[in-house]
């Protein structure tokens, strides 16, 4: 039988405190919701890293139901993630979900010992248009840039007085830290200032929330190879929708 998880606490103990279900649950606040059957859980959230997003863990079988389950509760905008296999799984059986994009998902709980990040820290609110220009002429696909709800605050490093590299702190779970928004400017490259900023927010996150993680699209190896450096532990993971 399905049974809806009322606490943070039973998504926690129902799947085994998987990093992505417990960033997709968002600790059951702001209008998350989570499901269990056998094996396998869902958590849902709106509007978290920009989409309504349906975390899936588990067996597939019980994952199947589940989806259904939460599509019917949640609504048609809400897409399913999760460990590619198992999307695929969920896809080939649940008529109208069909598979999106894939990326990947990293985490840790620990940063490694490493070269301390000289002259990175938070960036105040007065900074927001100097973050925004950067992302704008250097990552014009950032999810997280200033103002949009969810993005909680911005590090950045600066050479020459100019802003150099910048990283966000955005659509945090209570037990999860999300980083997002890692953008270099140009002219700044090849200095490894992004892996700095990186290595200092991800210490941060994990400082405040026990672990860090992020996403990353699979294209991207350069930024795989710097997640991987601090110490990220990479998941392929699918992205699925309702067909319109």
């Amino acid at each position: 039988m399905i049974r809806e998880l009322r606490t943070a606490g039973q998504v926690r103990a129902a799947c085994g405190d998987d990093d992505l279900l417990m960033w997709a649950a968002q600790g059951l606040a702001g209008g998350a919701r989570a499901w269990a059957l056998g094996d396998a859980v869902v958590a849902g959230c709106p509007g978290v890293s920009r989409r309504d997003r349906l975390g899936v863990w588990g067996g597939a079988s019980c994952a199947v139901d589940l989806v259904r389950h939460a599509l019917a509760e949640l609504g048609p905008s809400y897409r399913p993630f999760g460990e590619r296999e198992l999307v695929r799984a969920v896809t080939a059986k649940l008529d109208g979900v069909e598979a999106g994009g894939e990326f990947s998902w990293m985490s840790l709980d620990v940063v490694p010992p490493g070269q301390r990040e000289g002259g990175v820290g938070w960036l105040g609110g007065g900074d927001d248009g100097e973050v925004a220009a950067l992302l704008a002429a250097d990552a014009p696909e950032s999810y997280a840039v200033p103002g949009v709800a969810g993005v909680r605050r911005w590090a950045g490093v600066r050479a020459g007085g100019s802003l150099a590299a910048v990283a966000a702190e955005a659509w945090s779970a209570p037990t999860v830290g999300l980083l997002a928004g890692v953008a270099t400017g140009a002219r700044f490259r090849g200095r490894g200032l992004a892996g700095q900023v990186c290595r200092w927010v991800s210490r941060e996150l994990v400082a405040a929330c026990g672990r860090a993680a992020l996403m990353v699209d699979d294209h991207n190896g350069a930024a795989i190879a710097v997640y991987e450096r601090i110490g990220y532990r990479r998941r392929r993971v699918m992205a699925a929708r309702v067909a319109r």
